[in-house]
Protein backbone atom coordinates (compact mmCIF):
# COMPACT_ATOMS: atom_id res chain seq x y z
CA UNK A 1 0.00 0.00 0.00
CA UNK A 2 2.96 2.71 0.54
CA UNK A 3 4.49 1.70 -2.44
CA UNK A 4 1.23 2.32 -4.65
CA UNK A 5 0.85 5.83 -2.35
CA UNK A 6 4.22 6.90 -3.06
CA UNK A 7 4.15 5.92 -7.10
CA UNK A 8 0.92 7.74 -7.09
CA UNK A 9 2.85 10.63 -5.17
CA UNK A 10 5.73 10.26 -7.81
CA UNK A 11 3.38 10.37 -10.69
CA UNK A 12 1.56 13.66 -9.60
CA UNK A 13 4.77 15.53 -9.24
CA UNK A 14 5.84 14.35 -12.38
CA UNK A 15 2.33 15.39 -13.71
CA UNK A 16 2.75 19.07 -12.71
CA UNK A 17 6.56 19.66 -13.87
CA UNK A 18 5.57 18.53 -16.87
CA UNK A 19 2.63 20.79 -17.06
CA UNK A 20 4.48 23.92 -15.77
CA UNK A 21 7.42 23.31 -18.17
CA UNK A 22 4.33 22.95 -21.23
CA UNK A 23 2.74 26.03 -19.65
CA UNK A 24 6.40 27.99 -19.15
CA UNK A 25 7.47 26.88 -23.03
CA UNK A 26 4.10 28.49 -24.00
CA UNK A 27 4.52 31.63 -22.04
CA UNK A 28 8.11 32.27 -23.73
CA UNK A 29 6.51 32.04 -27.84
CA UNK A 30 5.29 34.86 -29.25
CA UNK A 31 2.31 34.23 -31.53
CA UNK A 32 2.22 37.19 -33.80
CA UNK A 33 -1.52 37.07 -35.16
CA UNK A 34 -2.69 38.78 -38.54
CA UNK A 35 -6.96 39.37 -38.66
CA UNK A 36 -9.39 41.91 -39.39
CA UNK A 37 -9.85 44.66 -36.96
CA UNK A 38 -13.33 43.72 -36.93
CA UNK A 39 -13.10 40.11 -36.26
CA UNK A 40 -14.48 39.43 -32.99
CA UNK A 41 -13.94 35.04 -33.19
CA UNK A 42 -10.37 36.30 -34.44
CA UNK A 43 -10.03 38.33 -31.16
CA UNK A 44 -11.79 35.22 -29.08
CA UNK A 45 -9.18 32.51 -30.29
CA UNK A 46 -6.42 35.53 -29.36
CA UNK A 47 -7.82 34.96 -26.04
CA UNK A 48 -7.72 31.23 -25.98
CA UNK A 49 -4.25 31.57 -26.82
CA UNK A 50 -3.37 33.86 -24.11
CA UNK A 51 -5.57 31.26 -21.48
CA UNK A 52 -3.09 28.50 -22.68
CA UNK A 53 -0.11 30.94 -21.58
CA UNK A 54 0.90 32.41 -24.81
CA UNK A 55 2.04 35.89 -25.46
CA UNK A 56 0.30 37.11 -28.51
CA UNK A 57 0.57 40.15 -30.57
CA UNK A 58 -2.36 41.04 -33.03
CA UNK A 59 -1.61 42.68 -35.96
CA UNK A 60 -5.29 44.04 -37.42
CA UNK A 61 -4.16 44.53 -40.94
CA UNK A 62 -6.07 41.32 -42.25
CA UNK A 63 -4.24 37.97 -42.84
CA UNK A 64 -4.10 37.57 -46.89
CA UNK A 65 -0.51 38.58 -47.50
CA UNK A 66 1.04 37.04 -44.77
CA UNK A 67 -1.05 33.41 -45.66
CA UNK A 68 0.17 33.84 -48.88
CA UNK A 69 4.09 34.93 -47.80
CA UNK A 70 4.20 31.93 -45.03
CA UNK A 71 3.04 29.17 -48.20
CA UNK A 72 -0.49 28.44 -47.47
CA UNK A 73 -2.91 28.03 -50.16
CA UNK A 74 -6.01 29.58 -50.18
CA UNK A 75 -7.69 26.32 -50.16
CA UNK A 76 -7.00 25.95 -46.19
CA UNK A 77 -7.67 29.51 -45.60
CA UNK A 78 -9.46 31.03 -42.66
CA UNK A 79 -9.92 34.31 -41.03
CA UNK A 80 -6.60 34.80 -39.41
CA UNK A 81 -2.89 33.81 -39.57
CA UNK A 82 -0.67 33.33 -36.74
CA UNK A 83 3.09 32.62 -36.84
CA UNK A 84 5.13 31.13 -34.27
CA UNK A 85 8.73 29.60 -34.07
CA UNK A 86 8.60 30.19 -37.72
CA UNK A 87 5.46 28.21 -38.50
CA UNK A 88 2.43 29.12 -40.13
CA UNK A 89 -1.10 28.49 -38.21
CA UNK A 90 -4.02 29.36 -40.06
CA UNK A 91 -7.51 29.78 -38.48
CA UNK A 92 -8.91 28.40 -35.48
CA UNK A 93 -6.41 26.00 -34.45
CA UNK A 94 -7.04 24.65 -30.98
CA UNK A 95 -3.62 25.72 -28.82
CA UNK A 96 -3.00 22.06 -27.34
CA UNK A 97 -2.30 21.22 -31.01
CA UNK A 98 -0.34 23.91 -31.54
CA UNK A 99 1.98 23.41 -28.02
CA UNK A 100 1.65 19.61 -29.80
CA UNK A 101 3.00 20.34 -32.94
CA UNK A 102 6.12 23.06 -31.55
CA UNK A 103 7.20 20.32 -29.07
CA UNK A 104 7.41 17.58 -31.99
CA UNK A 105 8.97 20.41 -34.78
CA UNK A 106 7.75 18.25 -37.89
CA UNK A 107 9.15 19.25 -41.19
CA UNK A 108 6.40 21.27 -42.05
CA UNK A 109 4.51 25.32 -42.98
CA UNK A 110 2.40 24.47 -40.10
CA UNK A 111 -1.67 23.93 -39.27
CA UNK A 112 -4.51 24.36 -40.64
CA UNK A 113 -8.47 24.68 -39.81
CA UNK A 114 -9.84 25.56 -43.12
CA UNK A 115 -12.67 27.86 -43.31
CA UNK A 116 -14.45 28.72 -39.78
CA UNK A 117 -15.98 25.37 -38.36
CA UNK A 118 -18.65 25.97 -35.63
CA UNK A 119 -17.25 24.86 -32.07
CA UNK A 120 -13.54 25.70 -32.77
CA UNK A 121 -11.29 27.78 -30.61
CA UNK A 122 -13.22 31.31 -31.11
CA UNK A 123 -16.37 29.76 -32.61
CA UNK A 124 -17.59 28.35 -29.29
CA UNK A 125 -21.66 28.30 -29.64
CA UNK A 126 -24.84 26.22 -29.56
CA UNK A 127 -23.90 23.97 -32.15
CA UNK A 128 -20.12 21.95 -32.86
CA UNK A 129 -19.35 20.81 -36.24
CA UNK A 130 -16.33 18.09 -36.83
CA UNK A 131 -13.36 19.45 -37.90
CA UNK A 132 -9.63 18.31 -38.84
CA UNK A 133 -6.81 20.43 -38.06
CA UNK A 134 -4.58 19.49 -41.09
CA UNK A 135 -0.76 19.51 -41.29
CA UNK A 136 0.39 21.43 -44.64
CA UNK A 137 3.87 20.06 -45.28
CA UNK A 138 4.59 21.88 -48.49
CA UNK A 139 4.37 25.43 -49.61
CA UNK A 140 0.94 26.30 -51.35
CA UNK A 141 -0.47 22.92 -50.91
CA UNK A 142 -3.73 22.33 -51.88
CA UNK A 143 -6.60 20.97 -48.93
CA UNK A 144 -6.69 17.56 -50.44
CA UNK A 145 -3.16 17.45 -50.34
CA UNK A 146 -2.43 17.24 -46.78
CA UNK A 147 -1.94 15.21 -43.87
CA UNK A 148 -4.89 15.05 -40.65
CA UNK A 149 -3.03 16.03 -37.70
CA UNK A 150 -6.14 15.18 -35.38
CA UNK A 151 -9.57 15.07 -35.75
CA UNK A 152 -12.64 16.34 -33.60
CA UNK A 153 -16.04 15.27 -33.59
CA UNK A 154 -17.99 16.22 -30.90
CA UNK A 155 -21.47 13.73 -32.07
CA UNK A 156 -18.73 10.62 -31.72
CA UNK A 157 -17.66 12.01 -28.31
CA UNK A 158 -21.56 12.07 -27.14
CA UNK A 159 -22.34 8.44 -28.65
CA UNK A 160 -19.63 7.40 -26.64
CA UNK A 161 -21.43 8.70 -23.55
CA UNK A 162 -24.53 7.00 -24.37
CA UNK A 163 -23.87 3.76 -24.93
CA UNK A 164 -24.20 1.36 -22.18
CA UNK A 165 -20.82 -0.18 -20.81
CA UNK A 166 -22.51 -3.88 -21.34
CA UNK A 167 -23.19 -4.34 -24.97
CA UNK A 168 -25.08 -7.51 -23.57
CA UNK A 169 -27.67 -5.32 -21.61
CA UNK A 170 -29.42 -3.75 -25.14
CA UNK A 171 -30.57 -6.83 -25.81
CA UNK A 172 -34.21 -7.06 -26.04
CA UNK A 173 -36.13 -10.30 -26.13
CA UNK A 174 -36.06 -13.43 -23.78
CA UNK A 175 -32.47 -14.71 -24.87
CA UNK A 176 -31.37 -17.05 -21.71
CA UNK A 177 -27.37 -17.83 -22.19
CA UNK A 178 -25.83 -20.93 -20.70
CA UNK A 179 -22.32 -20.85 -19.61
Amino acid sequence: MKKRISNLVLESILAVGLLSVTIQAAATTTVEVYKSPTCGCCAKWVDHMRDHGFTVKTHDIGNKEIRKKSGISNSLGSCHTALINGYAFEGHVPAPDIIRFLKEKPKAIGLSVPDMPHGTPGMEGARSDPYSVLMIKERDQDRKDTTIYKRYDPHAQQAKQVQPDNPESQQTGSVMRLK
